[in-house]
């Protein structure tokens, strides 16, 4: 329902875009900056007859505008003559010394916790967010292209974007009521939703949460704002100063407050910075309003737009806070203006706040399942009484649409076939075939490999499920097999029983840390991907039975027994022999029962569905935490060994604003006990050309062999800090990977002694470690690096390098 308008480019008088010009509705607070491009879009619920567009180091124009909408208007900006005896402000650097706007940023800075929740003890209030995701840039091909015939009506919804000026049509909406809690004593915050509905994709649990993970609340006065995985620097922190320009423009009343306007845009390219304005009150030096707009040459994946717009409300003189926030993105495949993509827009209100009402420390634990299938079940009734602000015309409209839309037999097969490139299985009535990815495979001992599976499904909230699948090999001529079964008993405390029984060829020496998953399969099994011979692999024979609960959120205790026989699956070329202490013969087959307890701590986990099967949203963005403990037990079903087994790793990334991220993992381990080579711990090499975590890539599988063991991973990902500061790489987007891996072990005479594999135990008492450097964001998909030994290099075919890739969609 706009009434005006408006949109074009800005040049210089030398024919150049002007970038971050300053675009206004005259004698308002309206306004918008020039994108990379000099490209602008603005619009307004009110009638203007004019813009005015300014720049440092250029005159002020104003052009009139000859009708309510004009969105291909073309502007040139004369320079400023009287300005060019200054250099800095002719090229667009402001100075950051004798600066009112620094000046006042520095006050922003002393003034922030005097401003908002943090001085109170305790808060509360109602929360309301609206999600939107729409296709965008429809046209006239889009409309009567072949994809989209039958489907037709659906472009009578479609709508032009305030911020972009470019037509979208809505495809999925949420709505959520919360209510939010807070402590800042005892640094705790609880959200209770009380209502969520949503059409689109409805039934799809996982799709909802990870586009809430997508738009985190964010700090403006933090130094920086975290999503899409990255930081970007906050005009308004600590770390302003150093990354943007900053221009004192205008003094006004806002509400009613008087106020502060400052323009700000970034220092350099490349960076994840933004451009924009904000408004700060004159007398407590809160910010009142802001937006930010992601320049185009961040280092972004995938996202062409960022737009977030902020506003404060003065509940007293001192009190400002939040009342609503806005932010929206484009998703497309490159940053061109005509490029076809997708808007992610959330818009979320805040209101009847309530300070200083105390709730017990009990009140903010989390609970391990939180679904109330009420929440998603709220009549119309409720929701016109509850929202914070009523859907407009439009909005309404989305939700008869696209309830339409799911009835379309052409929808249902174009949504189907996402589903199994996203799920990686064929969905039928009660049951997935899968996955598809790993129907091929080729190792060694197997040759060419086939493998069929398929798992029960019902719903994403199934209680129990049932999965399994048959490999054949034509060069063993054997068939593989494994199958599971899992029920969910307890809801509260996740308290799930599990048995299974896998018998395959695996390769052992792949991880440090050693589960009793029977369908899980190693990446190093496979001989399509390996550097040098990949021949010792093992017969595993693996059965499985126990019990897991959360008796705190993200805190799993797992409880299983097992029962496995382990022997070379490629005899005269690899060995398992040992000699057993007991008869004194030699023996090549392990049989082993062992009772093994483990605990797993992941705090920051975000998880979506309440069945038995859950998906991780946030993988890779959290600490782990992990501990086992094994007792193996002679006799037991005729079992081999007597021994304990001590294990432990703990793996953190960590954000380090600007300069990337940098992934720390420890892990520790030792044996007690006399036991052969398939029970003892084979540091991990990696013979693939993929990256595989945990792994050293230019060590060999059963390099060293280890019964106590330390080791560290070390890797930094600079997310293009440095390229974006060399000509003819910054473009590229391209980001700095460098890592460092080290491990120390030893291994006992005892268990060197009954070893009679052939293979001579060595273990890495001289600390082994590697180095390596990489290129990231190849094509946006391709990382590939180098590694480096760094000892033992006197080894005969030690591998003084290693070149690993892997591919993978990140932002």
């Amino acid at each position: 329902m706009a009434q005006t308008k408006v949109g074009g480019v800005v040049y210089d008088d030398l024919g150049e875009t002007v970038a971050f010009a300053n675009v206004v509705f005259p004698n308002s607070s309206e306004g918008t900056i020039t994108n990379d491009n000099g490209r602008f879009y603005l619009q307004s619920d009110n009638s203007f007859d004019s813009i005015e567009v300014s720049f440092i180091g250029y005159k002020t124009q104003v052009i009139k505008l000859n009708a309510k909408v004009s969105l291909d208007l073309t502007i040139t900006l004369e320079t400023e003559t009287a300005s060019l005896d200054e250099v800095v402000v002719y090229t667009g650097k402001t100075s950051k010394k004798n600066n009112p706007a620094i000046d006042i940023l520095r006050k922003v800075w002393e003034n922030r916790r005097k401003n908002g929740l943090a001085q109170f003890k305790q808060y509360q209030y109602d929360k309301y967010e609206k999600l939107e995701f729409d296709m965008n840039t429809i046209d006239s091909a889009m409309i009567n292209s072949k994809l989209f015939r039958g489907m037709e009506f659906i472009f009578d919804y479609a709508d032009t974007s305030r911020v972009t000026g470019k037509t979208y049509l809505p495809i999925f909406i949420n709505e959520s009521l919360a209510k939010v809690y807070g402590d800042n004593q005892l640094n705790k915050k609880k959200e209770d939703v009380k209502a969520n509905k949503n059409s689109g994709f409805s039934n799809n649990q996982t799709i909802i949460a990870f586009v809430k993970d997508l738009y985190n609340d964010i700090d403006v006065y933090d130094r920086y704002l975290k999503f899409f995985d990255k930081s970007f620097a906050s005009p308004v922190g600590k770390a302003g100063i150093d990354t943007y320009n900053y221009v004192l423009r205008d003094t006004a009343l806002v509400d009613g407050v008087e106020s502060y306007n400052i323009i700000y845009y970034p220092r350099r390219k490349n960076e994840l910075t933004f451009k924009g304005d904000f408004w700060v009150a004159a007398e407590s030096y809160a910010i009142k309003e802001i937006n930010m707009q992601a320049t185009k040459s961040a280092n972004i994946n995938w996202v062409k737009e960022i737009y977030i717009e902020q506003e404060f409300d003065v509940l007293n003189d001192s009190l400002f806070l939040i009342t609503r926030d806005y932010f929206m993105s484009d998703f497309a495949l490159n940053k061109k203006e005509k490029s076809k993509g997708i808007y992610g827009k959330r818009t979320t209100l805040y209101d009847n706040y309530q300070f200083d009402i105390e709730k017990p420390a009990d009140f903010y634990k989390r609970r391990v399942n939180d679904f109330d299938p009420e929440v998603y079940n709220r009549d119309e009734a409720y929701w016109d009484q509850n929202r914070l602000e009523k859907l407009n015309k439009d909005e309404k409209q989305i939700y008869v649409m696209l309830d339409t839309l799911k009835k379309n037999k052409k929808f249902k097969r174009l949504y189907n076939l996402g589903t199994i490139l996203a799920s990686g299985y064929y969905e039928m009535d009660g049951y997935d075939i899968g996955p598809i990815f790993s129907i091929f495979g080729f190792n060694d001992v197997e040759g060419l490999r086939l493998r069929a599976g398929g798992r029960t499904f019902f719903t994403s909230n199934d209680p129990w499920r049932i999965e399994g699948y048959t490999a054949y090999g034509f060069r063993d001529d054997k068939f593989k097999y494994g199958i599971s079964g899992k029920a969910l008993l307890d809801k509260r405390s996740r308290l799930t029983v599990y048995a299974g029984n896998r018998r395959d060829v695996e390769q052992l020496g792949a991880s440090l840390t050693n589960t009793n998953d029977v369908l899980g399969r190693s990446l190093a099994s496979s001989a399509l991907i390996s550097a040098g011979n990949n021949n010792r692999l093992s017969n595993i024979n693996l059965s499985t039975v126990g019990v897991s609960f959360e008796p705190v959120y993200n805190f799993e205790i797992r409880l299983n027994g097992s029962y496995r026989t382990i022997e070379t699956a490629n005899p005269g070329v690899f060995s398992l022999d040992y000699l057993d202490p007991d008869t004194g013969e030699v023996s090549g087959e392990v049989k082993q029962s062992a009772i093994t307890l483990t605990t797993t701590y992941t705090p920051g986990r975000k998880m979506s569905n309440y069945g038995v099967d859950r998906t991780l949203i946030n993988e890779g963005a959290y600490p782990i935490l992990y501990m086992n403990y094994t007792k193996g037990i002679k006799d037991l079903l005729n079992s081999d060994f007597n021994y304990d087994k001590f294990s432990f790793y703990y793996s953190h990334p960590f954000q380090i604003g600007a300069f990337g991220r940098l992934t720390a993992r420890v892990e520790a381990g030792k044996t007690f006990g006399t036991v052969p080579l398939s029970l003892l711990n084979v540091v991990p090499g990696n013979q693939t050309y993929f990256n595989i975590q945990g792994t050293f890539n230019t060590m060999d599988f059963y390099e060293f062999v280890t019964d106590q063991y330390a080791t560290i991973h070390l890797d930094h990902n600079f997310n293009g800090r440095l390229f974006s500061r060399i000509p003819g790489l910054r473009d590229l987007q391209l980001r700095e990977l460098v890592g460092i891996k080290a491990v120390y072990g030893t291994i006992s005479d005892e268990n060197r002694a009954i070893n009679r594999s052939g293979l001579m135990y060595r273990a890495p008492e001289d600390v082994y470690w590697e180095y390596s450097a990489g290129i990231g964001n190849i094509f946006k998909i391709l990382r590939i690096d180098v590694s480096f030994r760094g000892s033992y290099n006197f080894l005969p075919d030690a591998r003084s390098m290693a070149i690993t890739g892997s591919f993978g969609f990140s932002f």
